[in-house]
């Protein structure tokens, strides 16, 4: 046969054996390649199959579920964030899977705001992080459950958290929203009306044991009745007011009852006031009386002496809303304002409705009781 003949028949046969020589090259670098990832777990360590390598698909559908799409809780107890999944058709035998609980706090969270870790298990192997260190645990009360268990809850534990489950390629997940019980108070600064910044509204509302209100629970405060003319922030960078009688100087008589929007501000140049959402108080709030009454400092001094310390705003609405603190005293407070809580509204304890009187901020050479905390 001519030389050049052979010559191109064999170019012809190895051109169409090209693609079949690519395809095991890439077959054998891959099976010496470390094992893909699926969310943050090697395959190879949840995968369920015949011990091999392979995957059995035959139609078993995962499913996760909560039996509770929000719980609510008081600060300081226990909660349960209800988690369970199964198969569909059942099957028989254990299963190698892998849990996440992930949470997107309330306060402060935005579009970017990523969700955290809280807590991973997979089988008897578990790892909680961050503020949950040591305070979190699967319950485990039956096959399936994979509930969130939470000690000792603290202010800034509200969000939405989000149990998935992962059982080789399938992954499926629920979401639990978290709420503390607690109380809305509209807050300002003792220079007057309309002095808080956005951060400056976040830090006062923390000195004073609470954290900015949501729109969420600023809203279930108006369906209780709150009335409030003056705008404050809210945790979304928001400034509004809530309105149950409408009048002039309030958005006008025209517009429904219901939240007033002063829309989105800029959170550094913009001021007004502050709403405020306290949570069951930490202790016990009680009114410190003597014949002398105190100035401000002697005030402070008298509950440090008495084995505590004077109150702040939060812990008094919150003793005022959770343990029915009832008093027609008016007593300093730690942010130097003097107030009284009044649980069962009567002749000369101020407006005819229930709630926390305030006298404003008087000069601290002046003389009152005060409320102590222990």
């Amino acid at each position: 046969m001519n030389p050049l003949l052979i010559q191109c028949s064999t170019l012809r046969m190895l051109s169409s054996l090209r693609p079949l020589l690519v395809v095991w090259m890439y077959l054998l670098v891959s099976s010496h390649a470390a094992p893909r990832y699926n969310n943050g777990f090697f395959y190879h360590d949840i995968m369920n199959g015949d011990g091999n390598g392979e995957i059995y698909f035959n139609g078993v559908r995962l499913h996760v579920e909560s039996s509770q799409p929000s719980v609510s809780a008081a600060r300081g107890s226990d909660v349960t964030l209800p988690c369970h999944y199964r198969y569909e058709p059942e099957i028989n035998g254990p299963r190698r899977t892998r849990v996440k609980w992930s949470w997107l706090p309330t306060n402060g969270a935005s579009k970017t705001t990523r969700e955290t870790d809280v807590m991973v298990a997979m089988g008897n192997r578990h790892r909680s992080y961050g503020s949950f260190q040591g305070r979190v645990r699967l319950r485990r009360a039956a096959p399936g459950d994979m509930s969130l268990v939470i000690k000792e809850l603290h202010m800034n534990d509200t969000g939405r958290y989000r149990c998935e489950v992962i059982d080789g390629l399938e992954d499926e997940s629920v979401t639990v929203e978290l709420e503390l019980r607690g109380v809305v108070f509209p807050y300002n600064s003792q220079k007057g009306r309309y002095h808080f910044s956005f951060l400056g509204a976040q830090r006062a509302c923390e000195e004073q044991d609470s954290t900015l209100a949501t729109f969420d629970q600023l809203f279930a405060a108006w369906e209780e009745g709150l009335d409030w003319c003056n705008a404050g922030w809210l945790a979304d960078g928001t400034a509004q007011y809530p309105i149950t009688t409408p009048r002039e100087a309030c958005g006008g008589v025209d517009l429904a009852p219901g939240l007033r929007s002063s829309g989105q501000h800029h959170r550094h140049l913009h001021r007004f006031d502050a709403f405020c959402f306290s949570a069951a108080p930490k202790g016990t709030v009680y009114f410190l009386k003597r014949p002398q009454k105190f100035n401000f400092t002697e005030a402070v001094a008298a509950c440090v002496d008495d084995g505590g310390h004077i109150a702040k705003v939060g812990q008094l609405y919150a003793a005022w809303r959770f343990m029915g603190l009832d008093l027609c005293d008016a007593g300093w407070l730690a942010d130097g304002s003097v107030r009284y809580p009044i649980a069962k509204a009567r002749p000369n304890c101020g407006p005819s409705e229930p709630g926390v009187r305030h006298f404003g901020f008087p000069p601290q050479q002046q003389k009152y009781s005060v409320y102590c905390n222990r």
